[in-house]
């Protein structure tokens, strides 16, 4: 029987974390040639997340360059790829999410007649502008994707509604949670990373609760990273016993809010952005995770972490419908008054900590490999 060829491309953090589980199963399978491509949208931060899941790109496009427009960004990836599609010709091409990435690969591979899947299908928060361009990214890539791996019934829901065809599509849970759990016996197994670890992170006290905050949404840019710290630091005045961890992002526009807003208060710790390990560690030891990041509000609970999302919508609604994850949006007040709520309201903590996780239980890569290989054998 003639192997199947399947390329994987990606190009940030999130990504190779979600698709790492994936690519290992996958690389086990006697019937598959397997290549992996990597556009290096994040390249420090990628790096060190293949490192750790001991992933080696076939291909490295590289094509990241001070101040470029994401226009420039999609026309590089597209011309890069064009030549790596063209000579493997690939039966198939795995995309995930909805980063530019994402987008210029699947409309690469499509220009050339070759079939796509899409993990993490049927994300939507109903606006186009938000989150941007990430909304319209995944929505375009849906159009041209024959297969979709939904990880909820609701996002299944939402590509039925758009017309995809039931029988392309299949719900899997997310992937985040296979990468989650396969890093945590990573850690369990590996005692020297683990040190490393504790070292790296000798601030956090047995004795001290922990507020997780991470931050870096474009659409909160401005005034909304200005009202989120400036309720950062109401709650630190006013919880004396309680440690704020920010790992800052390192773009500009985040960190000329943070550090004049937060900085030298005694409680706040304002950290370098964490590799992946060192950040699962430390959202093991939190005990509220403040965010407006898409993944965390999927990682989270399956840690029994309750969950704050500083945004307006979200196209993870099924978190906030089961109870792991609550709206805050960007206003100081209601950011101040929800947290106050968890630290000191024990019952609605445990509800939230205890609230069952809908995105799955660790499987959702399997159920994907089982979905490719019937196709491919039909």
């Amino acid at each position: 029987m003639k192997k199947k060829k399947i390329l994987v491309v990606f190009g940030t953090r999130p990504e190779a974390i979600k698709l790492a589980p994936l690519i290992l199963l996958i690389k086990r399978q006697k019937n598959v040639s397997l290549k992996v491509c990597i556009t290096a949208q994040h390249r420090e931060m990628l790096d060190q997340v293949l490192k750790f899941f001991s992933i080696k790109p076939d291909y490295d496009l590289n094509i990241m360059s001070k101040n470029q427009s994401i226009n420039s960004v999609v026309s590089r990836i597209s011309n890069k790829l064009d030549n790596i599609l063209t000579k493997f010709k690939p039966d198939l091409v795995l995309v995930h999410g909805d980063t530019t990435t994402t987008f210029a690969a699947s409309f690469s591979s499509f220009n050339l007649g070759i079939d796509i899947g899409h993990i993490e299908a049927g994300l939507r928060t109903g606006n186009i502008l938000s989150p941007w361009p990430e909304e319209a990214n995944r929505i375009l890539t849906t159009v041209i994707s024959k297969f979709h791996f939904a990880p909820t019934l609701k996002a299944k829901n939402n590509l039925l509604s758009e017309g995809v065809k039931k029988k392309n599509i299949i719900v899997t849970g997310n992937t985040v949670i296979d990468a989650l759990f396969l890093a945590m016996d990573i850690l369990k197994r590996n005692n020297k990373l683990l040190l490393n670890i504790q070292k790296k992170l000798h601030f956090i006290k047995k004795n001290r609760r922990i507020i997780l905050i991470t931050g870096h949404r474009r659409e909160n840019l401005g005034s909304g990273f200005k009202s989120i710290c400036k309720a950062i630091k109401q709650l630190a005045n006013k919880n004396e016993d309680v440690d704020f961890v920010y790992p800052v992002h390192l773009n500009p526009g985040v960190r000329k809010y943070v550090f004049p807003i937060l900085g030298n208060k005694k409680n706040i710790k304002l950290i370098n952005p964490l590799d992946y390990p060192s950040f699962i560690y430390l959202m093991n030891k939190s005990f509220i995770i403040l965010t407006d990041s898409g993944g965390i509000q999927e990682e989270a609970p399956s840690l029994g972490k309750p969950v704050l999302v500083m945004r307006n919508v979200t196209e993870r609604p099924e978190a906030v419908i089961a109870g792991t994850v609550k709206l805050v949006g960007i206003n100081e007040e209601k950011i101040i008054k929800e947290v106050q709520i968890l630290l000191k309201d024990k019952m609605v903590y445990r509800k939230m900590s205890k609230a069952h996780n809908p995105y799955g239980n660790g499987n959702a890569s399997r159920k994907i490999l089982s979905f490719i290989n019937k196709k491919y054998e039909q």
